[in-house]
C-alpha cells in the first residue's frame, strides 16, 4: 500500500512483503521522479540486494538514478539522519528541494535492534512532516514486513500522512515522550559544575577513548549552554562506550523540535548546542515538567 499528501512535502509510505512487492511499488515511484520537471534524478536509498532488483528492471533508466545501499545512508540515529537528509537536499535538491527520494531504513540493524532504537525512529519519521515541511521534497519511506514487523509497521503509519490512522506529528512525539525516564542509578556521581574538562576527565575514567570523551564533554557543555540556568547537579554514570550525563533546567524546553532542527547552511559555523548533542549522542532524552526540564544524554 502506497499512501501520500498534497506538496510541498511528500510523505508517502509503502509497505511490502517480498521482493516482487517492493519492486511493484518503488517502480513508479522513480519513474515519476525521473517525469517530473525541474527535479534532479530520484535517488534510490534501499538494502543492496533491492537496489539490485530496481536496476534489473529499469534498464537503461537506471543509470539516471542514485543508488545508495541503505546501510551506508542510515549510519547513526535518528538526528543524524535528519542532518543526512538535510544536507543532501541542499546539496543535490532542485528548487524549492525538489527531488524524489526512496528510502528503506535498516530494520535488521541499528533502528530495529530495540524497543528504544525503534521509539527514535518513529520520532524522526514524526518529525521529518515539520522539518521538510516547507520544502517541494517527495519521500516514499519503504518498510519491509519480513525485517519491520507488524508493531514497527503500524507505529510508522501514524508518522505518515494519508494514512488513516495518522497521527499530528507533535502529539505523536508528545506521547513517546509520555514514558519515564528510568529512574539514575545510586551509584550516579553529581557535578555541581558541569564544565567540559570535567565532563571530558570523567568519560575518560570510564573508558572513553580521548576523541570520544572530547566529543561527549563538548556536547555536555552546548547542552548546558542552551538550557541554561540549570537547576541542581549534574549527575553522571555508566560505563564506556554508554556514558550519561543528566541536567535538569529551570525552565521547560517546551519545544518537540528542539536540537532536531539543522543549522542554516549559509550562516556561521554550528556552536555546540543541542543540536550538536543530538548528532555526537545516541540518545538525547527531553523531558519537561511543571517547573523545568529533565534532559538525559547518553554517549552511545
Amino acid at each position: 500500500m502506497t499512501t501520500g499528501q498534497p506538496a510541498p512535502f511528500d510523505h508517502r509510505m509503502a509497505v511490502f512483503d517480498s521482493d516482487d512487492t517492493f519492486v511493484a511499488a518503488a517502480l513508479p515511484f522513480l519513474g515519476e521522479g525521473l517525469a517530473a520537471p525541474g527535479e534532479p534524478p530520484p535517488v534510490a536509498i534501499a538494502a543492496p540486494h533491492h537496489l539490485d532488483l530496481l536496476r534489473d528492471a529499469l534498464g537503461g533508466d537506471a543509470k539516471e538514478i542514485t543508488c545508495v545501499p541503505h546501510t551506508e545512508w542510515y549510519t547513526g540515529s535518528a538526528a543524524n539522519a535528519v542532518a543526512r537528509a538535510a544536507a543532501h537536499l541542499t546539496a543535490h535538491a532542485g528548487p524549492g528541494g525538489r527531488m524524489h527520494l526512496l528510502m528503506e531504513p535498516v530494520w535488521s540493524g541499528r533502528a530495529g535492534r530495540s524497543t528504544r532504537e525503534t521509539t527514535e525512529w518513529i520520532r524522526y519519521e514524526a518529525l521529518a512532516n515539520p522539518l521538510f515541511g516547507p520544502l517541494a521534497t517527495t519521500a516514499l519511506c519503504a518498510y519491509d514486513t519480513r525485517t519491520a514487523g507488524p508493531a514497527v509497521v503500524a507505529a510508522a503509519r501514524r508518522a505518515h500522512p494519508g494514512t488513516e490512522v495518522y497521527e499530528d506529528p507533535f502529539r505523536l512525539v508528545a506521547e513517546l515522550d509520555a514514558v519515564p525516564l528510568p529512574l539514575p542509578p545510586r551509584g550516579a556521581e553529581p557535578l555541581a559544575e558541569p564544565h567540559a574538562a570535567a565532563v571530558r576527565g570523567w568519560a575518560e575514567q570510564r573508558g572513553l577513548p580521548a576523541a570520544d570523551a572530547e566529543l561527549f564533554a563538548t556536547a555536555v557543555a552546548g547542552a548546558v549552554a542552551a538550557l541554561a540556568p540549570l537547576d541542581g547537579t549534574a549527575l553522571l554514570w555508566g560505563e564506556a562506550p554508554a556514558c550519561v550525563c543528566e541536567l535538569r533546567s529551570a525552565r521547560p524546553v517546551a519545544d518537540p523540535l528542539a536540537g532536531f532542527v539543522p543549522p542554516p547552511p549559509d550562516g556561521p559555523e554550528p556552536g555546540p548546542g543541542l543540536w550538536y548533542a543530538r548528532q555526537v549522542c545516541a540518545y538525547v532524552d527531553i523531558r519537561d515538567d511543571s517547573t523545568g526540564a529533565t534532559v538525559r544524554l547518553q554517549y552511545a
